[in-house]
Formats: C-alpha cells, structure tokens, sequence
C-alpha cells in the first residue's frame, strides 16, 4: 500500500522558500539594545528579573495563548441561570494564564517591591517584553500597576488595598476582596458628554458618612470591568473628587455595578472595555473632596509610562517577525535580507526601535529617582507625556513597514502582523489623544518655569556629539520664543523634543553608527519621509547586527 499522502503529496505541493516557525527563544536576551538599556538605567538583579520572564514571553506556548484569547474575546454574563444580576465578564482560560503568568512574574508591582532600587525600570522592561505576544493582558496589569500612588493619597484605603494588590497570586473569581489573596484594579473616569475633559463629568456622590459615599451615574469606557476595585471620579459639593468603588460591598453584598455592554473595538480584543451604570453605587473616597484630578494624575502619570511602553513592545514582536522571515525568505535570486532596499528599510526599523527603548527607559528612570532628584522628578514630567506621544504616532507606519516585509503572509491572521496592526492606536487614544498630550507639553513649560531648564540640561549632555542635534536644540528654544499659536504649534514643539531627547541619548549612549544614522534621518537631514529611505553611506550592517543577539 502506497504511503503517499493524496493531499499533502501532491507534486504541486512541494513547500519551499518558506521560513520555518519562528519556535521558541529568549525575548530578553536576543534584544541587545533593551539588555543594555536595562543595564544602563536600572539595576543589577533586573537584568536577572527579565531573562527568566524573557523565556516565556518568547515562547511558542504564550504567542499560541494570544492567539486564542484573541479568536474568543470575552463574554458578558448579566444574570446568573436564576435571574439574579451578576454583571461578570468571562474569558477564554487562556486569557487567564497570560495574567497569571503576568502576576506570578509581579509585573504589577515590581514597582512598588523595588520602588527606589529600579522596580520602575524592571516594570516598564517586563511590560515590553509582556507586550509581545498578547497586548490585551497589558491594560488591567497597567492599571493594577497604577492605582498604587492614587491609593496612597488616602492612607486607610492605601492600607486595606496595597497589601492585596501586591501579591503575586491571580485570582479571576468575582468575589468580596476579603476572600481573595490578590486583586486587579480597572479605572472608570470617561463619559460621554466630557472624553478627556473629565471636568464636564456629571456622575454625582452623596456622602454616606467618613469617607463613604454612593455614585449614580453613567461611565462611557470602563476599563478592565472583570476587575475587583476601580477607580472613578464623581462630583460633589467641592468638585470633581476622585473614589474608589469595589465590585462587592463591605457586607457581602454585591455592588451595584451594571455593565451595559461591552464595546465592539477593532483591537485589543481579549480585552474587555464596557459602558457601566452607576445606581446608587457604594465608594470610598481616596484624597480630598474637589481635589479628583489632582489625585487621579498620580494614576495617570503611571499610566501614561505604560501607554509609552506598550508600542515599543508591539514594534519589536514585529520587527522580530519581519527579521525572521527576511533571513529565510529569497527574491530575484538572493536571501530578502541581503537585498539593499530592504536592508536599507530593516535598518531605519531598527533606529525607530532602539530609540524608543532608549527613551521609555530613561524615562522609567526618573519614576526611580524623582522624589530623591529635582532634575529627574522635572524630565520626568515632560518626558512621559513626550514619550507617551512619539511612541504612539511612531508604531502604526512601523508595524505596517513590517507587515509588508511578510507580504501578503503578513496580511492574513495566521500572522500576528494584523493583530499588532490593530492594537496600534490604542494607547495614543488611552490616557491622553496625541493633541492632549501636546497641550499638556505645553502647559507643563507654562507652568513650571524649571521644566525647560531641566529639558535642556538633559539633551545639552549631548552637545557637540552631533551636529543634528546641536542645531536641533535651537531650533527648540527658537519654538519657545514664539509666543503666538502655541497651541496651533503645540505637535511641532512636542515632535522636536521628543526627536532631540532621543537623539541626545542615542549619541551619549548607542554606537556611532546608530546615533549618526538616526541624527541624520530624523533632525532634519538626509532622511526620507518614509521608513527604508537612510542615505548612501550609512552604517547599515552595524545597525542590523543590534538587532538581534545570539543567545
């Protein structure tokens, strides 16, 4: 009897000139610009931290878990068989595993373990590294993550929440925290009349007695709503104040928490995001009445790092995609990675990504050593936001330049390509849309007069390492001085910045090659409006062998 397979056999089916599956391998380890940005920002035992969370983030088992988390997005759950309101939210169990695996690793509150020693480093690496194979997980870690500071600002909610928050054990069971080892936190501030300008809230607290209070009122996104505490802004007498509203009540009872609907997103799919009603809704107070935005910024600016993280993360799963085929792929007689063009275009990929995981780090640094160092607190201030900017607007046209890279494997869902592709907006809309955070660029220099002093101190470390950059550095203080249209002009200043203080540190920290390639091509000089358009000349081969190291 023939052996022969009457599909797979078939002379027409021969399989060649097709990478093999990319298997599994150490995502910490193969990235050299992040180990050595890790190494340069951080500590000594995150390098450590990393490699062992590195191992799984690369693996064929986490990517395959994205995946199915991704074909079965969550469910809503509104009553239980009996007719009683239970307002739940279910998800695939593979769901489930990428957030174990996330708190087991601590990548919630690595922060807080090690803040002041370079758990914000190791955050923002973990988160990065998390980020690669599934995107969704990465938003009610962020915000579990987040509420630490806020929490803070009230001592006996700090008190009763921080303890469980940090516990590197994940619970998804909807039940009073009380009976619970560790819980998540989501976040519920935006409604429909306001968007960003949370000011124009309309949900209304009514004090109970202390620091207790009920909500009645509609939040257009919430985030997370599996999640067992949230926090949420509400006005009273005072103003808009900020609170805290679990999803069970202190007695046992359930909160009422309806959740009208789930939102039908293009990306970040495994991921739910609601529409909730509050009625009469039990909360806690966390800072001061009117004082809510003042006490929700110390989430924000949490939050905002993450925002800034996250794409970075989704460049290099599909930069690492891209790479891989290109290596095992021919066209016109050659290997694809050995054809000029594309080389020129992984080459001017590969600037994008190494000055990116430069600035996120340098950044994370400062959440390290702010409240020790004026300098840092103040980059700190208006490099998140710069950050959270630039990453964001810079990761779609990368992740598509990528894509095309597959060609039309890279169009199909079998490859991860259209999920990254989707998932690339998200976080320039999360916490701040670009022209947001632009103005509040602005009003961070307005307001505090030591912001561009300690801007300029930073990136003034570089001068005369290229002279891109030196002239770059006028062309910022010649911004400032006009005074008209600053808000008109508020994405320009914003894009200078943020070019410099990348610039700045690729010149005092990265090989010549990279600093003078990427001066060159994004301060004004020889570079093309499009990726793939570096000039003759440039150290292509230097920058590609960055790209990836053997383990």
């Amino acid at each position: 009897m023939s052996s022969r397979h009457p599909l797979t056999d078939l002379p027409t089916h021969q399989v060649t000139n097709q990478p093999p599956p990319l298997g599994d391998y150490q995502a910490f380890s193969t990235d050299r610009v992040l180990c050595e940005a890790v190494s340069r920002e951080g500590a000594p035992w995150v390098s450590e931290y990393l490699r062992a969370l590195g191992a799984l983030t690369g693996s064929e088992q986490l990517m395959e878990q994205g995946f199915l988390a991704n074909r079965q997005p969550p469910e809503l759950v509104t009553f239980d068989p009996y007719g009683r309101r239970i307002d739940e939210v279910r998800y695939h169990p593979a769901y489930h595993e990428l957030m174990g695996l996330a708190i087991r690793h601590g990548v919630h509150s690595i922060a807080w373990d090690r803040q002041g020693e370079g758990g914000h480093v190791a955050h923002a690496a973990a988160l990065y590294l998390l980020t690669q194979p599934e995107q969704g997980v990465c938003c009610p870690i962020t915000m579990t993550h987040a509420a630490v500071p806020a929490l803070r600002l009230e001592s006996a909610v700090a008190q009763d929440w921080e303890p469980r928050i940090r516990v590197r054990e994940y619970d998804p069971r909807c039940l009073p925290s009380s009976e619970k080892a560790g819980v998540t936190f989501g976040m519920a501030m935006t409604e429909k009349q306001g968007g960003s300008d949370v000011r124009a809230n309309t949900t209304r607290a009514q004090t109970l007695r202390g620091d207790q209070y009920t909500l009645t009122g509609h939040k257009w996104f919430c985030s997370a709503p599996m999640s067992d505490a949230f926090l949420s802004l509400a006005q009273t007498p005072a103003g808009l104040t900020c609170f805290l509203v679990p999803r069970w009540r202190p007695d046992g009872r359930r909160n009422p928490f309806f959740i009208q609907r789930l939102k039908d997103k293009l990306g970040n799919r495994s991921n739910a995001s609601a529409e909730i009603e509050y009625s009469d809704t039990w909360a806690r107070r966390v800072g001061e009445e009117g004082r809510g935005v003042r006490t929700i910024i110390e989430m924000v600016q949490q939050t905002r790092l993450d925002a800034a993280t996250a794409p970075v993360g989704m460049m290099r799963q599909a930069f690492v995609q891209a790479l891989h085929h290109v290596r095992h792929r021919s066209a016109f007689g050659k290997p694809l990675i050995h054809q000029p063009l594309m080389r020129n275009l992984l080459a001017d990929l590969a600037l994008e990504l190494e000055a990116g995981v430069a600035l996120l780090l340098r950044i994370a640094r400062t959440f390290d050593r702010g409240a020790q160092d004026p300098h840092e607190r103040l980059l700190g201030r208006v490099g998140t936001a710069l950050a959270k900017y630039w990453t964001n607007k810079r990761a779609p046209e990368f992740i598509y330049e990528a894509m095309e890279c597959l060609g039309g494997n890279g169009y199909v869902e079998e490859s991860i390509l259209p999920r990254l592709y989707r998932e690339a907006p998200v976080n320039s809309i999360w916490e701040g849309s670009g022209n947001v955070i632009c103005l509040d660029v602005l009003r961070a220099i307005e307001r505090d007069p030591q912001i561009v002093p300690a801007f300029l101190t930073e990136v003034d470390s570089a001068r005369g390492g290229h002279r891109r950059l030196d002239a770059a550095i006028e062309r910022f203080k010649q911004e400032l001085g006009y005074r008209e249209a600053a808000e008109l002009r508020a994405r320009r200043i914003a894009e200078l910045m943020a070019l410099t203080l990348q610039a700045s540190l690729l010149v005092r920290h990265a090989p010549a090659a990279v600093a003078d390639a990427f001066c060159e091509s994004r301060l004004g000089g020889t570079g093309g409006m499009l990726y793939g358009t570096l000039a003759a000349g440039v150290g292509v081969d230097a920058i590609l062998e960055r790209a990836w190291s053997a383990e």
